[in-house]
């Protein structure tokens, strides 16, 4: 039989794990697969570890990395899928918003259509703030226009993936990481499953706005230098601008001896002159320290605790 890993990012997530664990072991018991859960302590300052070790005492499929702090979510899936030996792979999160139920369903369309990988999406944000779900939708529609990597809207990390595509996914080992980019940029054959959204279960999210925007700035940062171009030519153009307006007020005086009057306005264009381009260098500065932190080659993650046979 064919062996599922199960990679599970958790962050103070000890009231999750039991829910999840008894939810888990119904689909398993009903799928003709060997499986591992890959529990990934990412840091926590709960009973996270603890929790997760009692139940590795009654079960043996159960493997655990815990981080010497938080290194983020995106760390904790790259650890998962590295230490993972399953002949397929799933990531999702242990707060019940990734259905478990739907598990047969994807390794049938993997198993019998062929497919390297099946995705989930969430086709609405039912209990999502209004003002999230408006950036959220905004950061999609925007980073799809900049940028030649498809990020679908309302996508999970929760998927299904053979071997050969994580394989795939562990040779991009960039420390700036937005899975939901790499996921979609290694390509293979994807199918998409869409689902109502689901309310986490127990425990809280640590998602807040802020975070969900550096993030997203991550994303965008990630994948495409369109900010770049944007700038440079958003540069170009005022210098356009400015060059005819130099012209326009040379013949004016000499026309009519009408000197420009008035430094308010000569204050708000420096204002303005002086906002863009310290905005442009915000952008370049972005870029430059992604690159920065890249050349530093600092692991992606480092395990205080684990019990993966090496």
């Amino acid at each position: 039989m064919s062996l599922i890993s199960i990679v599970v990012p958790c962050f103070n997530e000890e009231a999750s794990i039991p829910i999840f664990y008894n939810e888990i072991q119904k689909i398993i018991k009903q799928m003709n697969s060997n499986f591992e859960l890959i529990f990934i302590d990412d840091g926590s300052t709960d009973a996270t570890l603890e929790t997760i070790k009692k139940l590795n005492k009654i079960d043996n499929q159960i493997k655990y990395i815990s981080f010497s702090r938080n290194f983020g979510k995106e760390a904790a899936i790259y650890a998962g899928l590295k230490n993972s030996v399953g002949d397929y792979i799933v990531v999702m999160d242990v707060d019940l918003q990734d259905p478990p139920e739907l598990l047969p369903k994807m390794y049938n369309y993997i198993i019998n259509e062929s497919y390297d990988c099946v995705a989930t999406r969430r086709v609405d944000r039912k209990g999502e703030p209004p003002i999230r779900s408006f950036f959220a939708r905004l950061f999609y529609k925007i980073i799809n226009l900049i940028s030649d990597t498809e990020i679908v809207d309302g996508a999970r990390d929760y998927r299904l993936m053979t071997r050969q595509m994580v394989n795939s996914i562990l040779n991009l080992q960039e420390y700036n990481r937005f899975s939901k980019g790499i996921f979609s940029w290694v390509g293979f054959r994807n199918k998409w499953l869409e689902y109502e959204n689901i309310e986490r279960f127990a425990g809280e999210t640590y998602w807040s706005f802020w975070k969900l925007f550096k993030y997203s700035l991550e994303g965008i940062i990630a994948f495409s230098t369109m900010p770049l171009s944007i700038s440079s030519i958003t540069g170009f153009m005022f210098c356009l601008l400015a060059f005819a307006l130099i012209i326009f007020l040379i013949i004016r005086t000499l026309m009519f001896g009408d000197p420009v009057a008035g430094w308010p306005s000569l204050i708000c264009i420096i204002l303005f002159m002086g906002g863009l381009q310290l905005f442009s260098i915000g952008i370049l500065g972005q870029y430059l320290s992604k690159t920065y932190l890249e050349t530093k080659q600092r692991p992606i993650y480092i395990s205080k605790e684990d019990n993966i046979k090496k």
